[in-house]
């Protein structure tokens, strides 16, 4: 019997995605002017209405899920289209219209499980969904697609989206194993050819293209990753052919190739922001620099690009309250702990702390700090018992710099190797104690370093030393946050998972729809960081200083990365701030009672594990089912050997051989994505908008005493401390693209959301614990909120006055200091 199975199909049309970046720009300050022209594949001269997607313009065809053909393939019905607009549909999203259809379907055809759809029209247009009601035996089906549908004419093999049915890959309905397998493949590729921007496929390749070898020998750079290279995380091949001058270096043009359902394209989410980003790369940083700005000399030449009718920036919260806090010891050690880049400081276990760098390269690197340089400020406590009592700590920006620093001297910086050691007060505060700034020997690397150690001072010339000496810590610190704590330990290591997740595990699997919300928009932002951020003259090289060294840097840290101590409580033991203690809430101790980042990223952590836990164990019964996990294996397997290749070879890449790993593996991930990014992100701004606060650049060395720069900085601490650091265009630069980056988007999805609403899976239980968690995210947030109200917990809000909020689940758009989207999204 032939029945009339009734759908709506609800879409947007790709003109409703057109915005005015000219007048939402204005809202990321004064510099930000120039229009951006709209994508490449745009075409503003046609107008789509509703009307035009009815007639013979899109078509699907139902595919049944419990009947197949005599190939074995599920039984593929007629072919349809769409009948007329849908008006009075309440659940409809801004620009989204629906349109009704009806299938002839037979009952002997089963129950359909997926549907084919072809675009005979010459544009693309966004799909949302597809609901089919009254299935007789089934109620409501829903299809979720969120993916762009091009031309026929552009695809190899047909569209194909399946019902929100989740299936173990042994799970899958016989009659759909072979439509399943066969959109793997399509996402697969064959690795060869330039990528199209119609295109879905997902694969891999080494970061060969961050240079220009064919404009000059001095915009060439490393190949990051591959055999023979400098070790790193694999991106998304695009396929542009080879420069001229270096054939293992992929050519740059204007397009940058990523996997169409990356991008979004919603209105006023992140793909807004990153067309924002590349209009102030290509646009407004290229205006800046062809302005002569004369350099700050006050503190007041600074403040004064918040302040008054010229003002051009947003006031950094880092200054709403005081304008001079910042300057305080106090502060200066609060924010290793609070502020943008709080997973470096660590205790001392021994004195002198140990360097790892190559004494037979760079001999002997042993620190020049002595007991006698810090015991006369540690309150009475000595060395020993402050190590013996979890009292000493220790940020640590030596290591990773003293290797590159006689390259990056010669560029025209002036950079010191920093060791900055700390002392845990009673009152929970930490006091520095001495700061050691270290420079290559003269004679030559093997005689290891020259160094100087300052102590603290409150008056006088020396207090303008220390002050500096902070300084010099300080623009290690944001080189090391930008290029290792915000670029490769969240952008760049998430990127081969969300390769490896679309080329193995198909949309009906568990994990899949469990990682799908923490990958949104990860690659195009990604994409665009290679254009503008971290290629070569990009505003990273342009305003950090590390120059022409960034990334080789970033690849020379990579080699110790350990996915396993990614996350929070692997990498607090690991940097001895907390010890496992089962009477603790979540299992640790913090040996810094007051610590911001630690303690709420702990209650997040939690919640997250708690979460994937439930999740997880509803569909994996036993060990026994994640081993024989076909998908699951080939996904690890390949992100393991190729997507994280370089690192093959260790040996702590979990097995994936039961439950407690996988729940360990994708709880590492979603924190990651999620909550370490927005713990590096979105305090960018909000700390480092005021530049002597969080200074990117050193361009004079520490002055000695008879020099005319000794008796300046005795003089004029101010313009001493000016002419050292960023300087004025390069500081404008620096805020403009930070002021982008630490911003929400209208639409952001939130840590406990999904774009999908509660239609992501037909199964109520994982429904019902993704609420629970949202929930708990809730009580945590309160939680959070109740602790900066706490005056005993001095870190939280210090001299400076800006509470600890980075770690709150939710925020409104803009430039908030709080909220965790779901993923690497900007």
């Amino acid at each position: 019997m032939t029945t009339l199975l009734k759908g709506i199909v609800v879409l947007v049309q790709k003109n409703s995605f057109h915005f005015n970046p000219h007048a939402a720009a204005q809202s990321f300050g004064g510099f930000i002017e120039t229009v951006i022209d709209g994508p490449d594949d745009i075409d503003d001269s046609v107008l789509d209405t509703a009307e035009s997607f009815l007639g013979l313009s899109v078509a699907l065809r139902l595919i049944s899920a419990t009947r197949a053909d005599g190939n074995g393939q599920g039984i593929v019905g007629k072919q349809t289209f769409l009948e007329g607009v849908l008006t009075s549909i309440p659940t409809l999203e801004d620009k989204q219209s629906a349109y009704s259809i009806h299938f002839e379907w037979d009952h002997n055809m089963g129950v359909p499980g997926a549907f084919y759809i072809e675009n005979f029209k010459q544009d693309e247009f966004f799909l949302v969904s597809l609901t089919l009601e009254d299935v007789p035996k089934h109620g409501t089906l829903n299809f979720v697609c969120n993916s762009w549908i091009y031309s026929v004419a552009k695809y190899e093999t047909n569209r194909i989206f399946f019902t929100n049915k989740t299936y173990l890959p042994n799970e899958i309905p016989y009659p759909l194993v072979y439509y399943v397998h066969e959109e793997l493949k399509a996402l697969r590729g064959y690795g060869t050819g330039e990528r199209k921007v119609w295109e879905r496929i997902y694969d891999y390749d080494v970061y060969n293209d961050l240079g220009e070898p064919d404009k000059g020998a001095s915009w060439a750079r490393p190949i990051l990753g591959g055999p023979g290279s400098l070790p790193y995380p694999r991106r998304g091949r695009t396929g542009r052919k080879a420069t001229e001058t270096d054939p293992k270096s992929e050519s740059r043009t204007d397009y940058f190739y990523i996997p169409r359902d990356e991008l979004l394209g919603h209105v006023e989410s992140s793909d807004f922001l990153v067309d924002i980003f590349k209009l102030v790369s290509r646009n407004t940083i290229p205006e800046i620099r062809s302005l002569d700005l004369p350099e700050f000399n006050t503190f007041e030449d600074v403040l004064s690009l918040f302040y008054g009718e010229s003002s051009k920036f947003s006031v950094p919260k880092v200054i709403q309250v005081d304008h001079s806090a910042w300057m305080t010891d106090e502060e200066f050690a609060r924010e290793m702990i609070a502020g943008v880049n709080p997973m470096v400081i660590r205790k001392i276990s021994e004195f002198p702390p140990e360097s790892k760098v190559d004494r037979q390269l760079f001999g002997d690197n042993t620190t020049t700090i002595t007991k006698e340089h810090l015991e006369p400020n540690m309150d009475g406590v000595n060395v020993e018992q402050a190590i013996q009592n979890n009292r000493l700590y220790i940020l640590d920006h030596y290591d990773s710099i003293f290797p590159f620093l006689r390259k990056i001297n010669e560029t025209g910086a002036k950079a010191y190797a920093s060791r900055t050691i700390l002392f845990l007060q009673d009152d929970g505060t930490l006091k520095p104690l001495a700061i050691e700034l270290s420079l290559p020997h003269p004679k030559g690397d093997i005689f290891g370093s020259v160094s100087n150690v300052y102590l603290p001072a409150t008056e006088g010339v020396e207090a303008s030393i220390w002050l500096l000496a902070k300084a010099y810590v300080v623009v290690n610190d944001a080189c090391y946050h930008q290029l290792i704590s915000h670029w490769l330990n969240t952008h760049a290591v998430v990127e081969p998972f969300i390769i490896a997740t679309n080329r193995h595990l198909s949309v009906v699997h568990p994990i899949q729809k469990l990682l799908l919300p923490h990958y949104r928009n990860t690659m195009n932002i990604n994409a665009s960081a290679r254009d503008t951020l971290i290629s070569a003259g990009g505003i990273i090289e342009s305003t950090y200083l590390l120059g022409r060294y960034t990334m080789e840097m970033s690849a020379v840290v990579y080699k110790d990365w350990v996915f396993t101590e990614a996350g929070l409580p692997s990498d607090l033991i690991k940097r001895g701030v907390a010890v496992e203690d089962p009477y603790s809430p979540h299992g640790l101790r913090l040996l810094i009672k007051d610590y911001p980042y630690a303690s709420d990223g702990l209650e997040i952590w939690g919640a997250i594990k708690s979460w994937v836990e439930e999740y997880v164990n509803f569909y994996y019964k036993s060990d026994e089912t994640v081993v024989h996990d076909s998908q699951l294996h080939a996904f690890w397997k390949e992100l393991v050997e190729v997507g994280h290749g370089d690192l093959k070879h260790a040996t702590w890449w979990f097995k994936m051989h039961t439950r407690a790993e996988l729940i360990e593996a994708c709880t590492i991930l979603i924190w990651i994505a999620s909550s370490l990014h927005a713990s590096v992100n979105f305090g960018q701004y909000p700390y480092g908008g005021y530049i002597v606060n969080r200074p990117t650049k050193s361009r004079r060395f520490m002055p000695e005493e008879g020099s005319p720069e000794y008796d300046e900085l005795a003089k004029d601490y101010e313009k001493a401390y000016l002419s050292t650091i960023t300087p004025q265009a390069e500081t404008i630069w620096n805020m403009t693209v930070i002021e982008v980056l630490s911003t929400h988007v209208t639409d952001e999805q939130y840590l406990g959301q999904r774009i999908e609403g509660d239609l992501w899976t037909s199964d109520s239980q994982p429904i019902e614990a993704y609420k629970r968690f949202g929930t708990k995210l809730a009580e945590i947030e309160k939680k959070l909120i109740e602790k900066n109200n706490d005056e005993s917990l001095r870190n939280r809000y210090g001299p400076v006055k800006m509470p600890y909020t980075i770690l709150y689940p939710t925020s409104e758009p803009g430039l908030t200091f709080r909220g965790i989207p779901n993923s690497v999204s900007i």
